[in-house]
């Protein structure tokens, strides 16, 4: 097997980023909560690409193989002033989403962090390690910036796939009824 290729996200990848994600969470606890029912086809897309928009520029948008695997972090620092939910999703959607921030942003740290916003792979290219690999680019700027990183996921499979790749659990709380998990990782070294 080959080494996965490794690329920064360039705008002209937005497509691509978008139907990863839209695959990679059909069934995630979180995405089916801020979009449930029918509306996820729809909407699902419009929030991956503001995802995706929020952070290409700032050059923390890692992709696997060309996109089948993606990994958007947010830098320490001020967060990128962002456009509301409500400017891209429905009323409903965007109270939901808005909602669900509120209860998971005051569980992470006020310090310098990195923060793993987003970690994708596309299903039908599973099992060969993609989203590990991909989430390391941002967890070596973490070690190189001397910040640990840290993420939120709602799966307990996840949790578990994550504390082997070296995360640690900070919190475990309920969002709007979704059960959240707070991760912690030290960083890679390069």
């Amino acid at each position: 097997m080959t080494s996965p290729v490794i690329t920064q996200a360039v705008p002209d990848d937005r497509e691509r980023v978008v139907a990863t994600f839209v695959a990679a969470f059909e069934a995630d606890p979180v995405l089916r909560h801020l979009f449930p029912g029918d509306s996820y086809p729809e909407l699902a897309p419009a929030f991956a690409a503001h995802l995706f928009d929020r952070r290409v520029a700032s050059g923390t948008v890692w992709l696997a193989d060309g996109g089948a695997a993606v990994a958007m972090w947010d830098p320490p620092g001020p967060a990128t002033a962002a456009p509301p939910a409500a400017s891209y999703l429905p009323a409903d959607a965007a109270a939901r989403v808005d909602a669900y921030d509120a209860v998971i942003h005051p569980h992470l740290p006020s310090g310098p962090h990195w923060y793993l916003g987003v970690l994708a792979r596309d299903p039908a290219h599973a099992g060969r390690r993609l989203g590990r690999t991909v989430m390391e680019a941002g967890l070596r700027r973490a070690a190189a910036d001397g910040v640990p990183a840290y993420l939120e996921t709602a799966t307990a499979a996840n949790v578990a796939m994550y504390r082997r790749s070296g995360w640690t659990v900070e919190s475990e709380l309920d969002a709007n009824g979704v059960d959240a998990w707070i991760l912690r990782h030290p960083g890679l070294p390069s």
